[in-house]
């Protein structure tokens, strides 16, 4: 198992994110679980077939990210796939009311929880050997790709919705 490829998995702890590494791990990656709730991870390693790793991570948190990464690099020596999965979609309810800082902490879940990850990933995925790896924000089927391949668009859609553009 020490040749298999290693993920790291961002909001692994429920929903599309525990589906995603509990799926990576039955494919034979060796996966890190990132989340804010460690007892979520730990139910979501309990479910995976492979190996894995939980490291609580609050990815808004430089400090916790480069944690993450140097934890799994420590432990595999290697990130071959980063799925990029944590998100918040703050309070419902009219744009109007919504506060700046339930904004702000949607921005900095989104996107700058993302650009930590994909800064931290991409400095180790530079620097091993084989060099390289997929960044993925969308995933098995994208990871399974060689390394000279890319998917640059890529639509999901519910199977009875026959037309794209109807809305």
């Amino acid at each position: 198992m020490s040749d298999a490829p290693v993920a790291v998995v961002t909001g692994a702890g429920s929903g599309i994110g525990r589906d995603v590494a509990v799926a990576l791990s039955g494919a034979g990656y060796r996966v890190a679980l990132a989340g804010r709730r460690q007892e979520t991870l730990l139910a979501t390693a309990e479910q995976a077939s492979g190996v894995t790793l939980d490291v609580p991570t609050d990815v808004r948190s430089a400090e916790q990210v480069q944690t993450l990464f140097d934890t799994t690099a420590a432990q595999w020596g290697r990130v071959d796939l980063l799925f990029n999965n944590a998100g918040a979609f703050g309070p419902g309810g009219p744009l109007e009311d919504l506060a700046a800082a339930d904004w702000a902490a949607v921005i900095e879940t989104n996107l700058t929880g993302s650009f930590l990850c994909a800064q931290a990933a991409f400095r180790i995925m530079k620097n091993q050997a084989p060099a390289g790896g997929r960044i993925i924000n969308a995933v098995l089927m994208m990871a399974a790709l060689p390394l000279d391949a890319n998917v640059e668009f890529l639509t999901v859609m519910a199977t009875n919705m026959p037309y794209i553009g109807r809305g």
